[in-house]
């Protein structure tokens, strides 16, 4: 530990250790994700859940009939149909996935925040 780790600490009432120890438990997968379908975004973030859903059983279904073609024009329709869906279902959790890191950094930015606040207030005469 460092100084200022200890100052800080120092500087905590019982309410802002209880609320610091409930930020830094590890969230899960699920947890981060209902953050996301949950935060500023929201409403895009579901249509593009909802999307991404959609966008995989079609990409199950072209799969399926590029396996099934019996020409080699059909093979090479459906195979590059399952090729764009699949760039696209990679594209759309790219977005998903990067908004999830956007939250969790923003949390820990507010975390060290508030214990950047409560440091100043401490120091105040």
């Amino acid at each position: 530990m460092t100084d200022i780790d200890n100052r800080i600490r120092g500087a905590l009432d019982e309410d802002d250790r209880a609320f610091l120890a409930s930020l830094d438990h590890d969230r899960g997968m699920v947890a981060q994700m209902s953050d996301v379908l949950a935060g500023p975004l929201g409403g895009w973030s579901k249509l593009i859940f909802a999307s991404a859903v959609v966008l995989g059983i079609a990409l199950v279904f072209c799969g399926w009939r590029f396996f099934t073609a019996e020409t080699s024009e059909e093979i090479l329709w459906w195979g590059l149909v399952t090729l764009g869906a699949l760039m696209m279902q990679g594209f759309i959790k790219e977005w998903f996935y990067s908004r999830m890191n956007l939250l969790a950094t923003l949390r820990e930015l507010k975390r060290i925040q508030l214990q950047l606040a409560l440091l100043e207030e401490a120091r105040r005469p």
